[in-house]
C-alpha cells in the first residue's frame, strides 16, 4: 500500500531534472542552429580574403577540437598533431596527382588513411608513458615524421612540397562542379559541423566518461577494471583521424601540401588554440582559433613588417593565462552564470 506513494513522489522528484536536461538541449541546438546560420551566412557578405579566412578558421578549429579529445578529456598533452595533420594533407595531395581525373573523395580516403596510420604507430608506443613522458614522446615522434617528409624529395617534394589542382565538388547523379571560394567555405563548414557533432557524441558517450575518468583519475580507473593502454589508444587514433581531416580540408583550400606544417610548432599553436579558447569544451578550441588568426592578422596589419607581431601577440596570451585561465569559452560561461 506504500509503494504508490513513494513511487510517485520519485516521478515528481524526477521531472525538474527532466526539464532541465530538455531545456539545455533545446538552448543548445538553438544555439548551434543560430552560429550555422551566421557561418551559412558569411562568405556571402565577406569579402574575398575574409571569406578565406574564415574558411581557414574553421579548418585550425577541427585540429584544435581533435587535439582537445585529448588535452581537455584524457588529460593527455599531445605535441604529435602536426604529424597527423601533415599526413593528411600529404595523403590528399598524393591521390590527386596520382589519380586522374582528381577525385575529391579519394583524396580524403587517402589523407585519413595516412593520419590512422600514423596515430596507430604513436599510439602504440607513447600511451606506455603518462604525462610530460607522453608529450615528449609524441613530440619526437612528430619530428621524425617531419624528417622523413623533409628529406624523402622523390615522393614528398623536399621542402617545395607538393602542389596540385583543387578537385571538383562532385555528389554522383547530383552535383558536379569546380570550387568556388563559397562553395569551399561551405564544404568545410559541414565537415566541421559534423566532426563537432560525432566529438560531442563521443565525448559524452560511456566511453567518453571513461576517458574523463582517465583525466581525473588514472590508477583508480585502472582499479576498477578498465584497460586504460586501450582506452587511450583509441583516443589517440580519433583525435589523429580528425587532425588528419582537418590537414585534408587545408591541403584542397590552398591547394598544396608542405613539409612546414609537419613541424612541431603546428602542433603547438593547437595547443594554444586550446588554452586561448577553453579546454575540455570542445567548441572552446574552435574559438581559440578564430581569436588568434584573427589576433595575428589584425597585429600585423597594425604594425607593419617593422615590428614583430608576435610579440605583442604573446604578450595577450600571456595576460589570457593569468587572468582568463579557463579560457575565452570559460570566462563566457562563468559570466552569463553571475
Amino acid at each position: 500500500m506504500t509503494t504508490a506513494p513513494l513511487d510517485k513522489g520519485a516521478a515528481l522528484q524526477k521531472l525538474p531534472r527532466d526539464k532541465t536536461r530538455v531545456s539545455h538541449t533545446a538552448v543548445f541546438w538553438i544555439g548551434f542552429c543560430m552560429v550555422m546560420a551566421a557561418l551559412i551566412a558569411a562568405p556571402l557578405v565577406l569579402p574575398e580574403f575574409w571569406r578565406r579566412l574564415t574558411t581557414e578558421i574553421l579548418i585550425w578549429g577541427l585540429l584544435a577540437m581533435s587535439s582537445d579529445l585529448l588535452i581537455g578529456y584524457t588529460g593527455m598533452v599531445s605535441f604529435g598533431h602536426s604529424a597527423f595533420f601533415g599526413l593528411g594533407m600529404y595523403g590528399a595531395a598524393g591521390a590527386l596527382l596520382i589519380v586522374s581525373p582528381p577525385n575529391l573523395w579519394l583524396a580524403i580516403l587517402f589523407g585519413l588513411a595516412g593520419a590512422a596510420g600514423a596515430a596507430l604507430f604513436v599510439a602504440y608506443f607513447s600511451t606506455r608513458l603518462r604525462d610530460i613522458y607522453f608529450a615528449i614522446t609524441t613530440l619526437i615522434f612528430s619530428q621524425i615524421f617531419y624528417v622523413i617528409i623533409f628529406t624523402w624529395t622523390a615522393v614528398t617534394g623536399g621542402e617545395n612540397g607538393l602542389i596540385f589542382t583543387r578537385p571538383h565538388l562532385r555528389i554522383p547523379f547530383l552535383y558536379d562542379a569546380r570550387f568556388t571560394s563559397t562553395t569551399m567555405h561551405w564544404f568545410v563548414l559541414a565537415v566541421v559541423a559534423s566532426s563537432y557533432l560525432m566529438l560531442r557524441r563521443v565525448t559524452q558517450s560511456p566511453f567518453g566518461m571513461v576517458l574523463q575518468s582517465i583525466r581525473e583519475n588514472e590508477p583508480r580507473t585502472r582499479a576498477i577494471g578498465y584497460r586504460v593502454e586501450n582506452f587511450k589508444m583509441v583516443a589517440v587514433m580519433l583525435s589523429g583521424l580528425f587532425a588528419g581531416l582537418a590537414g585534408v580540408l587545408y591541403a584542397i583550400q590552398n591547394e598544396f601540401a608542405a613539409p612546414d606544417f609537419v613541424y612541431f610548432l603546428t602542433s603547438g599553436e593547437t595547443v594554444i588554440y586550446n588554452v586561448m579558447g577553453g579546454i575540455g569544451t570542445l567548441v572552446g578550441p574552435i574559438v581559440g582559433a578564430g581569436f588568434f588568426h584573427l589576433m595575428r592578422e589584425l597585429l600585423s596589419r597594425f604594425f607593419g613588417e617593422q615590428f614583430p607581431y608576435l610579440i605583442p601577440l604573446g604578450l595577450i596570451f600571456i595576460a589570457m593565462i593569468i587572468f582568463l585561465p579557463q579560457g575565452i569559452l570559460g570566462f563566457a560561461r562563468r559570466w552569463l552564470n553571475r
